[in-house]
């Protein structure tokens, strides 16, 4: 077994501009190696240093020649093509003894890096793999603050070697440019640049992103001190125009009091966040918030959601979900764009149902209303403890608010003497205090006392927690609002591993042993 050679980028200088994937592979490489110059000191493991593991075998490829010349019988391009093939065998030797390599490459390893060398020589008899990094065009253009091309202009990258007249005919017959290789070629880049009359609209970086960053006017620097390590850039004429305030389309004054003064047009997302922060949240519905106008919602449920000065918040009692459905969409017909944000899934005992019941009145019947699903309480509580909903199982609410008692209880006897298992929303309240324990009485009509049953208290929170008891032994007290209740099936089981137990119910099914 051979090992790899990877060609790691690693940004344009600031060693936070490192990718994750190029910091971890800095971290466990077997042999890290670098090119310099003479004297020996390379920017680029400068720059990987904070990443660097102390263990690894460190190859130094000094360069025999930079700028000066050189008595090699092949000249210049003889003594970098000696070099080059000699640091290509050195690595091979640590390929072949199966380490794995790490080239450094400043920026980019195929953008006019060192790396290119070695993996023209090596590619083609071991395993390599290239990290891209961000290029000193970007670094230089975030520096000044400036974008480079827009719509369709087109962005051209040129060497500072190239020739004076060269370079003015390539710059003049472009919209925006990058020139790299300056140094002593700067005087040349000016001159051409103004030849091709665009010398005012360019722009100088020195050492982007490292310390002693530097910016300017190219017109206004000093020949005389300008590093390899610069860039001149050209950008688009459309790139650096600023729109007009006054007269700019896409400005949009939104007044929230006011909607008729809202473009565009409305409609109603009902969202659902999931069982407790940010990372249940979809990228389906995180996209759905951001461009929202307007926040409709439970009050504590609102709060998930970061707030956004430009979006306007319409938080309201938990049991006004008709009100709130019918301002969702009042908003939405004067052309706003509406998310009305539920926990869990909206489609699950939440506000899904009551905006489409409110949505089919004809007044409403012409605005566009979307739901996006949520990740549900009963998914978060099952996953927490196993698959106690591995097989067929029921949704049931134990609040009596929208329905009496006497269905509850009915629709528990069903789906007890139908032998699923059931996930009981809303079991109990300061309200109701009674309900959970009725609750159990009835299941155990039909389910064995040591039935397994799961409590799942604000999974995904900071005070989550998980209690696996019986059904015999359920303590309602134990039961509050935002606990969701799992009542086993008779295949339902509690394994004991090695990390804590399990609920499971398979999804093969056995002939049950009723009780009652």
């Amino acid at each position: 077994m051979t090992g790899t050679l990877y060609g790691v980028g690693l940004g344009p200088g600031d060693p936070e501009l490192t990718t994750i994937k190029a910091a971890r592979l800095i971290r466990d490489a077997d042999v890290i190696a670098y090119h310099s110059a003479r004297h020996g000191r390379s920017i680029a493991r400068r720059i990987a240093e904070p990443h660097l593991s102390g263990t690894a075998v460190e190859e130094a490829l000094v360069y025999p020649v930079t700028t000066e010349t050189t008595d090699h019988p092949g000249g210049y391009q003889g003594a970098i093509d000696e070099f080059y093939a000699e640091a290509a065998a050195r690595l091979a030797a640590h390929l072949d003894a199966g380490r794995d390599v790490v080239l450094l490459a400043e920026g980019d390893p195929l953008f006019y890096g060192s790396y290119m060398h070695m993996h023209k020589r090596l590619a083609g008899r071991y395993r390599t793999e290239v990290v891209p990094g961000v290029t000193s065009i970007s670094g230089a253009a975030a520096a000044l603050g400036r974008p480079l091309v827009e719509r369709d202009e087109v962005l051209t990258v040129l060497p500072g070697t190239l020739p004076r007249e060269e370079l003015a005919r390539r710059l003049a017959d472009t919209d925006s440019a990058a020139v790299m290789k300056l140094g002593r070629t700067f005087g040349t880049v000016r001159d051409a640049l103004a030849d091709a009359g665009k010398l005012d609209r360019a722009y100088y970086v020195e050492r982007a992103t490292m310390e002693g960053q530097r910016t300017g006017a190219v017109g206004e620097v000093d020949a005389g001190g300008v590093p390899y390590f610069a860039i001149a850039l050209l950008p688009g004429d459309v790139a650096s125009s600023v729109p007009d305030q006054d007269n700019d389309d896409h400005r949009v004054a939104l007044d929230p009091a006011d909607p008729a003064s809202v473009r565009g047009p409305g409609e109603v997302v009902v969202v659902g966040t999931g069982p407790a922060g940010r990372d249940w949240l979809t990228p389906q519905v995180a996209a759905a918030l951001s461009v929202a106008d307007d926040l409709v919602g439970y009050g504590p449920y609102l709060d998930r959601v970061p707030a956004n000065p430009r979006q306007t918040r319409h938080p309201s009692d938990n049991r006004v979900e008709a009100e709130r459905a019918a301002h969702a969409l009042d908003l939405a017909a004067s052309g706003r764009r509406v998310a009305v944000v539920s926990a869990g899934d909206p489609g699950i005992f939440a506000m899904a149902a009551a905006v489409l019941e409110v949505a089919s009145e004809p007044k409403y019947r012409d605005v566009p209303v979307r739901v996006l699903p949520g990740l549900s309480a009963a998914q978060a509580v099952s996953a927490a403890i196993g698959a106690p909903l591995g097989h067929d199982h029921a949704m049931i609410s134990l609040s009596d608010r929208l329905k009496p008692w006497d269905v509850v209880a009915a629709r528990l006897r069903a789906a007890a003497s139908a032998d699923l298992a059931i996930a009981i929303y809303n079991p109990r309240s300061k309200a109701r205090p009674w309900q959970m324990g009725a609750a159990r009485d009835v299941l155990l009509e039909h389910r064995s006392p040591d039935t397994p049953v799961v409590l799942g208290r604000d999974v995904g929170g900071s005070g989550q927690r998980i209690t696996v008891t019986t059904l015999g032994e359920l303590d309602p007290e134990l039961v509050d609002m935002r606990t969701l209740v799992i009542v086993g099936s008779s295949t339902t089981r509690v394994v004991e591993r090695g990390d804590g137990p399990v609920v499971l119910t398979p999804r093969h099914y056995e002939t049950p042993t009723t009780t009652g």
